[in-house]
């Protein structure tokens, strides 16, 4: 396969998103050059151009395409002013999307992405399907486009980073939910939207659209789409879509005929949140798979890393790490997994958005609030200003170091601590798996 042939290209960034794709430009023959803010680029790609520091970005209007990573601003200044030179500016995913031989399930919102990606690809692989999961979690995509074929399925996890500057959308698109978050990149709640709304907006009459009916900015994408509208719902039985019943019971409305698939209490998983995890991929993967499939992976399916994952129990206490918890909706979602009052630790980056959503229910679930990083004060004031504001126990710690061990010290027989920290990581960590790989080992050291 030729990408790009005889194109000066850029590239912003190497790590899993764009080091395949500079491998495949550089044999056949490209001028690459790699812009890197920091000098972290890897040792294989050493004898090609490069560019770093602070003006990193400067001459992108010298070159012919640029493929931006997703952790580099699509609407950068610099990137901007390129586009306006005429520069095509681009990614690994918009050219996977181009190149992709066979149906493309996406999956994009603001919580339960990655679980939901996750329950897609299983299913899909217990009926027998060949799946390649990828984007924003699992592997890179671009490398298996040779050993893709028309009659497989990519499932793909999108982040509005990537969604920003999308032109082309999937043969079925979920999403799950949208919430505040990221706003410390798009500034605004429109573009955060607006960003999300690229996983449809891009569709066929052909294409099917899986939409959150609970969440009132979702469902209203229901008069944008050009394909099958298709909703989840635990409240009301939708016209065509996975539901929940008043029995308990997961159910699936084909345009209005309902069909039993199984009890609630067949799923592994803990939470409702996960619920409607599942109620979304059903949405997506019903009519492509068995019944028997679905249930399959209800009953055998453990969850993913860092997302309300079970460590260790120490003396009695139960630890969980749900290092993904980066916004408070996700934190509900963890705080509502549990019957008991909980050890919490949150605190980290500040992404601007607000913490009130979570506060009362902190005041409801919490009974030792431990926080650290640079949101550690607006946490502690949103819920000292909650309406059901209980006096529960707050702790400032620098760390996560100290905040593992003073929950250590303040727990009890019988007891749960989870880290969810409602914020990103950035201000300690390279990312929430950084953080929920070294919370683990702490805690498999006490």
């Amino acid at each position: 396969m030729t990408i790009f042939k005889d194109k000066k290209i850029g590239f912003i960034g190497t790590g899993i998103s764009n080091n395949a794709l500079i491998r495949q430009c550089v044999k056949q023959g490209n001028d690459v050059t790699i812009f890197s803010l920091k000098n972290e680029i890897p040792e294989e790609f050493s004898n090609i151009k490069q560019i770093t520091g602070e003006n990193y970005l400067d001459n992108l209007c010298n070159f012919d395409i640029v493929v931006r990573s997703p952790g580099v601003y699509f609407n950068n200044p610099k990137i901007t002013e390129a586009r306006r030179n005429g520069v095509i500016v681009t990614s690994e995913t918009e050219i996977f999307f181009q190149f992709c031989p066979c149906k493309i399930i996406a999956i994009t919102g603001s919580d339960g992405k990655t679980t939901t990606t996750n329950l897609i690809a299983e299913m899909l692989k217990s009926d027998g399907k060949q799946v390649f999961m990828g984007g924003n979690c699992g592997k890179e995509l671009f490398s298996q486009l040779d050993d893709i074929s028309e009659n497989d399925f990519a499932v793909v996890e999108l982040s509005s980073f990537q969604l920003l500057s999308m032109k082309y959308s999937p043969d079925i698109a979920v999403i799950t939910n949208i919430t505040p978050n990221h706003l410390d990149v798009h500034g605004t709640m429109e573009e955060y939207i607006e960003a999300k709304k690229n996983i449809f907006a891009h569709q066929n009459e052909f294409s099917k659209t899986v939409l959150n009916a609970e969440n009132s900015v979702v469902n209203g994408f229901s008069k944008d789409l050009r394909g099958t509208p298709v909703h989840f719902s635990t409240k009301i039985t939708p016209y065509n879509g996975a539901f929940l019943d008043e029995n308990g019971d997961i159910c699936y409305s084909t345009f209005g005929k309902k069909e039993k698939i199984m009890n609630k209490s067949q799923i592994k998983l803990p939470g409702f949140h996960n619920i409607e995890n599942y109620l979304a991929a059903i949405s997506a993967v019903y009519g492509l798979v068995s019944t028997e499939s679905i249930i399959q992976v209800a009953e055998n399916f453990a969850g993913v890393e860092h997302r309300i994952e079970y460590v260790r129990e120490i003396n009695g206490v139960k630890w969980y790490n749900d290092s993904i918890a980066t916004s408070p909706t996700r934190v509900l979602a963890g705080l509502n997994s549990f019957e008991s009052k909980l050890i919490l630790i949150a605190g980290g980056y500040d992404k601007k958005i607000p913490f009130e959503p979570m506060a009362e229910k902190i005041n409801e679930k919490v009974k030792y609030l431990i926080l650290f990083g640079k949101t550690a004060e607006k946490i502690e004031n949103s819920v000292k200003n909650a309406a059901n504001y209980s006096e529960i126990i707050i702790q400032r710690v620098e760390n996560l170091d100290e905040a593992v061990e003073k929950a250590n010290d303040f727990a009890k027989k019988g007891d749960i601590v989870t880290l969810s920290p409602a914020c990103a990581a950035f201000d300690m960590f390279k990312n929430f798996e950084e953080r929920g790989n070294y919370f683990k080992f702490l805690v498999n050291k006490l």
